[in-house]
């Protein structure tokens, strides 16, 4: 029997394990070095989980979630580099005060939708309010028109290989191929130094466990069930009366809000931001760490990505030739041995022993696949 209230007892056991895992075992088991790159691990992990609530709940494959991780990324770099290009650091340059990317392609004057990153609410604002702007617009072109499946996921392919383009062109407003470098402080803190980097690792992890307490509620509310009828049955929810299009522009965008963070946090913590993140092979990357997770798994996203990425990280310092075909393998393997991923795995295995020894079975399957939907 599911618990009414927000969650479930092993859903809150699940979140604490989790939150003693990034907050407290991690910190406490790795150098500065590797603290960071679980940090960088952690701001993929919000895609991952918007991939879930999008991808898992409402049945919207996107194959382009680096285009929201990306503007995100790009509205923080951009306050950051206006803040490191102040005239005083910038007095070498033919126009002192605007970024050095800028001076070098004869700009004259910072262009005008630079201007409201000079304020960090302000930048605060459009780091959720661009992509999910955006997200929007994609959304409503497509699910009024009934555009979905491999169709919707084809498209948004395309879009994140045309904003790359865009970006990579525009080098005088973007930074092109290099994209946001040099950054340095935040409203004069700085953001390089051993200490700042360990202080944004727990504000990142922090924002994260938000993230996953808000896609608990919605999966727990009326709107989760709708969203999981939707993925099941679309036509009759829309015969039901329901606007589908609504709630899946609604999911979409949810899913664009959390990957905005996780690129505004890469952003602070790794200290640049470029075109490399909006693409197409980012984005895929971004659905591996799911499907490893388990699609239907919220705290799964979390442990698909970290694994992932230390897998990524080990095959390519100790293999760099071979990182691309182990990545692939390792997909390749969640494919065709347990397509529901680490969540599928401790369902199948380890929740049934558990029970055994507890002499009882769990109440909630914790994001697992349940009994008879499909694995697709």
């Amino acid at each position: 029997m599911k618990s009414t209230a927000f969650l479930s007892r092993s859903e809150w056991i699940g979140v604490a394990i989790v939150a003693a895992l990034i907050l407290v075992v991690l910190p406490l088991s790795v150098d500065g070095f590797r603290l960071n790159l679980v940090g960088k691990y952690l701001t993929y992990a919000f895609v991952a989980l918007g991939l879930v609530m999008c991808w898992g709940y409402g049945g919207i494959l996107s194959l382009g979630q680096g285009i929201f991780f990306g503007l995100g990324g790009y509205c923080m770099a951009m306050f950051l580099k206006l803040e490191a290009s102040s005239v005083e650091n910038t007095k070498i340059q033919s126009t002192p005060g605007i970024p050095d990317f800028m001076d070098w392609n004869q700009i004259t004057a910072l262009p005008w939708f630079w201007e409201p990153f000079r304020s960090l609410p302000m930048t605060i604002i459009l780091v959720i309010a661009v992509p999910v702007f955006f997200a929007f617009i994609i959304g409503f072109a497509m699910f009024t028109r009934r555009v979905g499946g491999t169709y919707f996921a084809i498209i948004t392919q395309a879009i994140a290989a045309i904003l790359t383009i865009l970006i990579v062109g525009q080098q005088g407003y973007t930074g092109g191929i290099n994209g946001i470098t040099d950054l340095r402080t935040l409203n004069g803190w700085d953001i390089r130094t051993d200490d700042a980097k360990y202080i944004l690792y727990f504000v990142n992890a922090g924002l994260l466990l938000g993230c996953v307490l808000i896609a608990y509620f919605v999966k727990h509310s009326k709107l989760g069930r709708i969203l999981v009828a939707m993925r099941e049955k679309e036509d009759r929810v829309r015969f039901s009366g329901y606007s589908v299009a609504g709630f899946k522009i609604f999911v979409f965008c949810l899913a664009a809000g959390f990957s905005a963070i996780g690129g505004a946090m890469f952003a602070l913590q790794v200290g640049f931001m470029s075109p490399s993140f909006v693409g197409i092979v980012p984005s895929i990357e971004m659905v591996i760490y799911t499907a490893v997770g388990g699609r239907l798994s919220i705290l799964g996203a979390i442990y698909g990505t970290l694994l992932v990425n230390w897998a990524k990280t080990s095959f390519s310092e100790s293999f760099p030739e071979l990182w691309l075909l182990g990545l692939g393998g390792l997909f390749i393997a969640v494919v065709l041995a347990f397509p529901n991923g680490l969540a599928g795995l401790y369902q199948s295995y380890v929740e049934p022993r558990l029970g055994k020894l507890t002499g009882k079975k769990s109440d909630e399957t914790n994001g697992a696949l349940p009994q008879g939907s499909p694995a697709e």
